[in-house]
Formats: structure tokens, C-alpha cells, sequence
């Protein structure tokens, strides 16, 4: 414990500005992802697009960011075997890892997993820096599981949910009156599936404790309330008839839209929630094994304050660099109508908060090109950009090893620098 005595202020200085690093560039890089399809289906202008994230991550960080950051900091690495002090600096260096090459990632434009960045961080340090015995190797298989499942999840989720929109409304005689008639039951799904999911499992590390029949009357009011919300904006809108001339459903996709700032808002909620624990799970373990020791490590609550440290960060990389991915995603997979990005945002949000909820550390990189994936599907395979979804799945598998290896660089350096 003697490096922690002697520098534990230094240890959760560096700690805190390497977890904000690792937070700017899940902002940076993953928001704009989440962000992509509204701004690439024409919903939402870039800074629009922007303001919504910077809200609506926040609120999903701090406020349902618990359960994912407990797997993150204790789930994949056994800290009972692993020195107090090696922890620190291993989780340090992970931290350090993930954040440089989500920094070059976005400054290239590339779509990354952080999720991916930060497990292959951590595995990293503690395999080769540590033992082989220190990593939760059957642990692993869940999180490696949700991997494939939660694309296929979502994307077989937008594709059912893009078909129910061809069926009711797209192919329908009258598609305009019908989109007004639909539209508002999509719009009371999208706050009720977030907020069931967000009430009944999320909440827990802010002390609040409600029942079944309690979250299911909330998110019946957040559903409602969406609802009748939506009514009122799209109740203004009406049948432009040069517009239709050059795009038949010109009118139609207006409604959707508007829908569409509903989605967006899940999708930043389902994102925050899950995602802020690739920055501050870590942190939480470092907070943990300075007050406590390695063995409370894996135990303790994850302190308010972390959370609420990675929720900044999420929201600063969004505002400063969020721009600079977001059309890869947004315009580059297949072509978006607010009718299609809809579908793939709420299928994505609803993937994501469900696994937040599980504790699972999803990848919404994944998820979400799979829900665009599936949309384009549903349209057809020709519909899609089999080059640019190619590089994507490149991009997803070097990331895991260059996390690790980047994370082994620096955990020489720290230790050799707190010798």
C-alpha cells in the first residue's frame, strides 16, 4: 500500500483527468454515432442534434449509468488478486489507452466501438501486466455475447418495426392521414419502452427503489404524456403539396420527423446510460481501491460524483469534436428518411437501455449499425453500402487489440514512472 500513501492525491488527480479523457471521446466519437441517423435522415440539424445529445446524455449518465458501471469496474478483472496499487495504475493506464485511440479514431473519422476500447484496455493491463488469473475470463462470455446479439437484436427490432411502418402507413392509400393516425402510437412506445426499462432497474444508486406496478404506471404517464405532446406538434402540420410533387411522401416524412426528436432524445438517454460507464468504471475502481483497498474494490457503490464527472466529459467531446463523425453514420450506410432513421433509433434505444438495465456493456456502434442495417434490409440489400459497412466491422475488430496494446504501453510507463 505504499504507493497509494504516498501518492494517492497524485494517483486520483491523474485518475479523474484520464477519466474525463476516456469521457470526451465516448462523446466525441460514440455520441455522434447515436446522433448520426437524425442528422443524416434530415430530422434534426447538426446543432439540434447536438443540444438534445448534451441533455439527454447527461441525464441518461447520471441517472441510469450505475448498473454497466459496476460491470466495467469490477466484472471483467478480479481485484481481490490483483495489488491495490497495480489496480490503480492498471485501471489508470486503461483509461489513457481507450481515450488516445478514441482521440484518433475521431479525429480520422472513424466509428468505434469504446465499448470495445476500454474491455481491451483493461484486459490488456491486467493479462500481460498482472496474470492471466487476474481477468474474469468466464465473466467475459456475456459481455462478448451481447457483442452479436445485440446487432442482430436491433436490427431484427428495426426491421419488424420499419415493416409495421411500410404496412400501416408507407403503402397505405391515404399515407399522410394515416402517419398522423400511427405516428402518436410509436411516439407513446418510444417514451414508455425507455422509461420502463430506466424506473425499474436504473435508478437504484440514486436511492430511489420502485416496484413493478410503480415503474409500469411511470412509464404509462412518460408514454402518455410523449404522446399527447407529439399530437399537438404534428396536429400543425399539413399536406404540402409541392413538396409531395418532387417526393411522394414528402408530407409523410415531416410527421416522422417530428417523431424523430422523440427518438433522438431515447437514443441519447439509452446511450449516456450505458456508455458513461466505459469512462468512469474504471475511475470507480481506482475511487475504490485508494479509499478502501483492492478487495472493497469490486464491492462498493459507484460514488455519485464519478458518474457525474463522465457525464460531463460525455457532454464536452460531444460539443467540441461531435461533429466530425456523425456523417459517416448519419448518411454513408444507406440513405435515411426520418420514416427509416426513426426505426433504427428507437430499435437501438430500446436494445441499449435494456442491457443497461442487465448490466451488459453493449457496443451501441454495433447496435445501432445493425438497426440501420436492418432498415436497409427491409428496403432491400441493394439499399445498402456494403463498402463503408465493411470498413466498419474493421474498424470494430482492431479496436479491442490496439486498446489492449496501447493499455500494456502505458502500464510499463506508470509503473515504471511510480517505482
Amino acid at each position: 500500500m505504499s504507493l497509494i500513501a504516498e501518492y494517492g492525491t497524485v494517483l486520483l488527480l491523474l485518475a479523474c483527468l484520464f477519466g474525463f479523457f476516456m469521457a470526451w471521446g465516448v462523446g466525441a466519437n460514440d455520441v455522434a454515432n447515436a446522433m448520426g441517423t437524425s442528422v443524416g435522415s434530415r430530422a434534426l440539424t447538426i446543432k439540434q442534434a447536438i443540444i438534445i445529445a448534451m441533455v439527454f446524455e447527461f441525464c441518461g449518465a447520471y441517472l441510469a449509468g450505475g448498473e454497466v458501471t459496476d460491470t466495467v469496474k469490477s466484472g471483467i478483472v478480479d481485484a481481490s488478486v490483483i495489488p491495490p496499487d497495480l489496480l490503480v495504475l492498471g485501471m489508470m493506464s486503461a483509461l489513457l489507452a481507450a481515450g488516445t485511440w478514441l482521440l484518433v479514431a475521431s479525429m480520422k473519422g472513424w466509428p468505434v466501438s469504446t465499448t470495445h476500447s476500454i474491455i481491451g484496455a483493461v484486459i490488456g493491463f491486467a493479462a500481460v501486466g498482472v496474470s492471466m488469473d487476474s481477468v474474469k475470463w468466464e465473466g467475459l462470455a456475456p459481455i462478448a455475447a451481447s457483442w452479436v446479439v445485440s446487432p442482430v437484436l436491433s436490427g431484427a427490432v428495426a426491421f419488424v418495426l420499419f415493416l409495421t411502418v411500410q404496412k400501416l402507413i408507407i403503402n397505405s392509400d391515404d399515407p399522410f392521414k394515416n402517419a398522423k393516425r400511427y405516428v402518436p402510437f410509436y411516439m407513446f412506445l418510444t417514451g414508455f419502452v425507455v422509461s420502463i426499462l430506466t424506473v425499474t432497474k436504473g435508478l437504484k444508486h440514486i436511492g430511489l427503489h420502485l416496484s413493478t406496478v410503480e415503474g409500469l404506471l411511470i412509464a404509462i404517464c412518460v408514454g402518455l404524456f410523449v404522446m399527447f405532446v407529439g399530437m399537438a406538434l404534428i396536429s400543425r402540420i399539413k399536406v404540402d403539396v409541392e413538396a409531395d410533387k418532387q417526393f411522394h411522401f414528402a408530407s409523410v416524412e415531416k410527421i416522422f420527423a417530428v417523431l424523430m426528436i422523440f427518438t433522438a432524445c431515447a437514443m441519447a438517454f439509452a446511450h449516456g446510460s450505458n456508455d458513461v460507464a466505459n469512462a468512469v468504471g474504471p475511475l470507480a475502481a481506482i475511487v475504490s481501491a485508494l479509499e478502501t483497498g483492492a478487495q472493497a474494490a469490486s464491492k462498493s457503490a459507484v460514488p455519485g460524483w464519478v458518474l457525474l464527472l463522465g457525464a460531463v466529459g460525455i457532454v464536452v467531446g460531444l460539443a467540441t469534436y461531435g461533429y466530425k463523425v456523425i456523417a459517416t453514420i448519419g448518411k454513408e450506410i444507406t440513405e435515411l428518411t426520418p420514416s427509416r432513421g426513426f426505426t433504427a433509433e428507437l430499435a437501438t434505444a430500446t436494445t441499449v437501455v435494456g442491457a443497461s438495465a442487465l448490466g451488459l456493456p453493449v457496443s451501441t456502434t454495433h447496435t445501432l449499425v445493425g438497426a440501420v442495417l436492418g432498415v436497409g434490409l427491409a428496403r432491400g440489400i441493394a439499399a445498402l453500402n456494403l463498402g463503408v459497412v465493411g470498413q466498419i466491422f474493421l474498424s470494430w475488430v482492431i479496436t479491442l487489440p490496439v486498446g489492449a496494446l496501447l493499455s500494456v504501453v502505458f502500464f510499463t510507463i506508470l509503473r515504471t514512472l511510480f517505482a
